[in-house]
């Protein structure tokens, strides 16, 4: 190639850049200067606040028809969550799954399998501050399943 034809690519691709920049400028100002921008930010903090604030209800435990339901809804919502890319709240759904599952062992076996192992990792993590008798009325079920796994 030649001096100029470089340069006019360079010069090109540089006022392609800062016109990019300066259309993203102009619409973040815009967008901010909105009457209802900060309207629409309050709500969307109180509604995520809000859904934090939800934990997740367990089933009677005697109840074996509500607890089946629990953990097969609670093993698809930590699935579907993960593969949205919530990974943090679709651990918390399988964690609760492993917590009410007659087979705990086995269902983190299949897990550590099937599961990448940072989100494993936390999961771990997860059943173990779940095990925290500050947190949770079950801290020795989850004690023993978290040992059993190492």
């Amino acid at each position: 190639m030649t001096e100029l034809s470089r340069t006019a690519i360079v010069a090109g691709l540089g006022t392609a850049a800062v016109a990019f920049l300066g259309y993203c400028i102009y619409f973040d100002h815009k967008r901010r200067s909105d009457p209802e921008y900060k309207k629409k930010v309050r709500e969307r903090r109180r509604r995520q606040k809000k859904a934090g604030a939800k934990r997740t209800q367990m089933p009677n435990l005697q109840d074996h028809d509500a607890v089946q339901r629990f953990f097969l809804q609670e093993i698809q919502t930590g699935e579907a969550m993960i593969a949205a890319g919530e990974v943090e709240t679709g651990v918390e759904h399988l964690a609760n799954a492993v917590v009410v599952c007659g087979q705990p062992a086995q269902l983190l076996q299949i897990l550590q399998q099937t599961l990448p192992a940072q989100i494993f990792t936390m999961l771990i993590q997860r059943m173990r501050v779940m095990g925290n008798p500050s947190e949770s009325q079950e801290p020795r079920l989850v004690e023993e399943i978290t040992d059993d796994l190492e």
